[in-house]
């Protein structure tokens, strides 16, 4: 695919909505985990409640996003989309005025968790625009709004140590609206039509094996991805003892490459196939995560591993939603709510098991080998996966049969190997 393939096809004012609305919902959905070292030591709390905190939004998106999935397939992405970053707003609101203890935090990081169903909006808008063959190259750069983690990892310690970490959730609101106002008026209705969702088409979809295989691997990327962009600021702090204000210049460069590799991953499963991609992700994750366990002490060895990972992560991202709407591309809605739900579980799961087993062995090394262990169920997914999808992934048949769901789909050759 050339890039002028992308600017002949599809709505770039709306790629670019979809992008916008995803990067500043992004930005939200990590906030807590951006600024927990400054409400921990205000709140004085201990490691596995730091954890369960930042984690909450990753699992209270799940939520958010099977129902947004659902509503996007019913009445569209542009009126969904406006609402549900409109109503982003009251929690961001809450935690300025109202937050002052943990609990209170706690049922603000719930509706936080809405922010983090943009993925749900953001992707079906961009991949509706465009055809089956440049799905994985739209998908990433939609997708590569999960770059706003670089912005709150970045720029929220260095406010918070400024004006309090309060403020910083006030001040949020300020780039919310602005991207609001955008996409309001730049996005477009994708022409293609919607499969409408209700609750019997998700229990369908609930019993294909198919969606929990893409379950399973987006559990490992995209839950590897932003549990660990939750995780770095309480990481660097607790074992490298990095200062809090501080903390976003050293872990802003793994979550910046996490983020552009998504569209280069996206581009790269276009091309060579999202299985084989994918095969290489998560045998090099495992590695890399094998390795930091012995590497922990060191920050620049850990470092290396640690940015490795995040580039892999992002990769799979991209390949992985390459896929879905060549397996899905009439419930693209419902099932990117589905499967990104599984994701942001797998971004609860990480925090949630790295502050428990760093209670248990006093020691982050553990959390990494049970990560491993994960990434290993994702290969050996990945490779029975494969053996059935050469029947059932499309992206030769023409755009409007795709779209109307009136014609049979073309099967295209996939290999029949992971690897």
């Amino acid at each position: 695919m050339k890039l002028r393939d992308l600017k002949e096809s599809g709505h770039a004012p709306t790629l670019f909505s979809a992008f916008m609305h995803f990067d500043i919902s992004f930005a939200v959905w990590v906030i807590l985990g951006a600024l927990m070292p400054f409400i921990a030591k205000d709140l004085h709390l201990s490691i596995p409640a730091k954890m369960t905190l930042v984690a909450i939004p990753a699992l209270s998106a799940g939520f958010w996003r099977i129902l947004l999935g659902m509503l996007v397939d019913r009445y569209g992405a542009k009126p969904v989309g406006t609402i549900s970053m409109a109503l982003t707003l009251l929690p961001l609101y809450a935690g300025w005025q109202l937050a002052n203890s943990y609990y209170s935090l706690f049922y603000v990081a719930i509706f936080i968790g809405m922010a983090g169903a943009s993925f749900a909006v953001a992707l079906p808008m961009a991949s509706r625009w465009y055809p089956p063959k440049m799905q994985g190259i739209v998908m990433g750069i939609a997708g590569a709004g999960n770059s706003g983690t670089v912005l709150a990892t970045l720029f929220a310690p260095l406010l918070a140590k400024a004006y309090g970490w309060h403020a910083v959730l006030g001040l949020l609101m300020v780039p919310v609206t602005i991207a609001l106002l955008l996409f309001a008026l730049l996005s477009k209705e994708p022409p293609a039509k919607r499969q409408p969702a209700t609750l019997k088409s998700l229990g369908k979809l609930l019993t294909i094996s198919d969606t929990w295989r893409f379950c399973m691997l987006y559990f490992v990327t995209f839950g590897g991805f932003v549990g660990m962009s939750l995780f770095f600021n309480t990481f660097f702090v607790d074992q490298y003892h990095i200062l809090p204000q501080n903390v976003g210049i050293y872990t802003a460069p793994f979550i910046i490459i996490g983020s552009l590799l998504r569209p280069v991953g996206g581009a790269l499963a276009d091309k060579a196939g999202g299985i084989r991609v994918l095969a290489w992700v998560y045998t090099l994750v495992i590695i890399s995560a094998v390795l930091l366990t012995f590497t922990i002490s060191s920050f620049a060895l850990s470092a290396v591993l640690l940015f490795c990972m995040m580039f892999l992560l992002g990769a799979g991202n991209g390949a992985v939603f390459q896929l879905v709407p060549l397996r899905f591309p009439r419930e693209i809605g419902i099932v990117t709510g589905i499967v990104g739900a599984a994701g942001g579980e797998g971004g609860f799961y990480l925090n949630m098991m790295m502050g428990h087993l760093y209670k248990l062995m006093h020691s982050y090394a553990a959390g990494f080998i049970a990560f491993a262990a994960i990434a290993v169920v994702a290969l050996i997914t990945l490779k029975f996966a494969a053996r059935v999808w050469s029947s059932t992934l499309v992206v030769n048949a023409p755009e409007a049969q795709i779209n109307s769901g009136t014609s049979p789909v073309q099967p295209v050759p996939m290999p029949t190997t992971a690897g």
